[in-house]
């Protein structure tokens, strides 16, 4: 077999691992959407939470995965190892999500909100980590694709599960507790996949580097840039719960909830794909700014919004922002850093959005409670038009320095 012939068969081989690094998140995604559609409704409704307390517990999710994330992405660098911090990661989300079922006070909800958020940042660094070492430069987004549209797949069946429980224990006063008990059944699974399926990728040396990666220096200007651009967009967007209480709000029935989620979760998945296609073929950039720009329109759409049939729409038309931007920008951070740093330029890159969390949603909740429900989504959307001109001047400068 010739070496051309070996070459060509790499990325085959390579896109195996990819799928099962996606079926973990395929999994972990019905875990969590079981319960995510409901869990605002829950804390508002049952247990007497506000509007602010939800904000920050969301925001802990995100905020308190920070310091782990970073933590993890350096260890993985220096280790070589990324399935240990994978399993924990989802253990600890395990242990963390029944056990919502059992707590009343607000206390008790953030710490335990809290711990599943250290799950989620010792895993999400090492699982970025892996798909980027088992993909190449010109087909980095497609590989970040297909894990983005498994991961959403797990998301639309996660709603639709919830859609059916929902339905058999309509009459049931302790129908939201019975189902926070049953999302640790499908992590059971993810962890076997993880330790069965999922392949290490090799330690990567500083003498194998890619064409268009930097061995020179451990975090480029250029990402450092970018990552700025996406932590000002980042302030306007606030936890996806206050899209289910704005579809509340409008009067979107508690049985509907998971079937609008998983409509936005099918078009995320369906459009991942593509999209991350698009952008190896167009540039990394140019798709992100079409995404926030879908997010700004959609944000406008949800201040405006008078009838809860406009929710449907909305949700939509949202789902095509996460395509055009999670996976994509993900594939951007590995084109910019040498593969021996990109555990490093991961963990700072989650960090750094986790920790803007918190107050862009206290500041969402904050804006709902005084000045009304549209409020937090006219803020999102003219940050994130600001952000995206902001975007559009980094790729003509980075193309020029690039041409240099």
């Amino acid at each position: 077999m010739s070496e051309e012939q070996n070459t060509e068969q790499k990325p085959k081989k390579k896109f195996g691992n990819v799928f099962y690094v996606g079926l973990l998140s395929f999994f972990g995604g019905i875990s969590q959407d079981i319960f995510v559609p409901i869990l605002p409704l829950y804390l508002t409704n049952v247990l007497g939470l506000s509007k602010e307390v939800v904000g920050i517990s969301e925001g802990l999710v995100t905020a308190g995965s920070s310091l782990f994330k970073l933590v993890t992405g350096f260890l993985i660098d220096k280790f070589g190892k990324k399935k240990p911090f994978i399993f924990f990661g989802y253990f600890f989300s395990l242990v963390a999500r029944p056990l919502l079922a059992l707590v009343s006070m607000s206390s008790a909800v953030l710490g335990l909100r809290f711990l599943d958020g250290i799950g989620k940042g010792m895993k999400d660094s090492p699982k970025d980590a892996l798909i980027a070492d088992s993909t190449e430069t010109k087909t980095r987004g497609y590989g970040f694709g297909i894990a983005r549209s498994l991961d959403m797949l797990g998301s639309v069946v996660g709603p639709l599960l919830l859609f059916v429980l929902l339905t058999v224990l309509k009459d049931d006063p302790l129908k939201y507790q019975h189902i926070l008990l049953i999302t640790p059944i499908p992590l059971v699974i993810t962890l076997l996949v993880l330790l069965y399926k999922v392949k290490e990728t090799p330690v990567v040396t500083k003498a194998v580097v890619e064409k268009n990666a930097t061995p020179k220096v451990m975090l480029p200007a250029r990402f450092y840039m970018f990552l700025g651009i996406v932590l000002l967009f980042s302030i306007g967007n606030s936890s996806d719960a206050f899209l289910i209480l704005r579809a509340q709000n409008l009067g979107v029935a508690l049985l509907a909830t998971p079937l609008v989620y998983a409509l936005f979760n099918f078009v995320y998945a369906s459009a991942s794909i593509p999209l991350g296609s698009l952008s190896d073929r167009i540039g990394r950039e140019k798709v992100i700014v079409l995404g926030w720009l879908a997010y700004s329109l959609a944000y406008f759409g949800f201040a405006f919004a008078q009838q809860s049939y406009q929710v449907w729409l909305l949700f939509a038309f949202y789902g095509l922002y996460y395509a055009t931007t999670e996976g994509v920008a993900k594939a951007f951070v590995a084109d910019m850093v040498s593969p021996e740093h990109r555990g490093k330029a991961y963990g700072i890159y989650n960090t750094s959005i986790g920790l803007i969390a918190l107050p862009a949603s206290f500041t969402a909740g904050y804006l709902w409670d005084i000045y009304g429900a549209s409020t937090p989504f006219f803020f999102g959307g003219f940050i994130s038009l600001f952000a995206s001109v902001l975007l559009l001047g980094f790729l003509f400068w980075n193309r020029k320095t690039t041409l240099k």
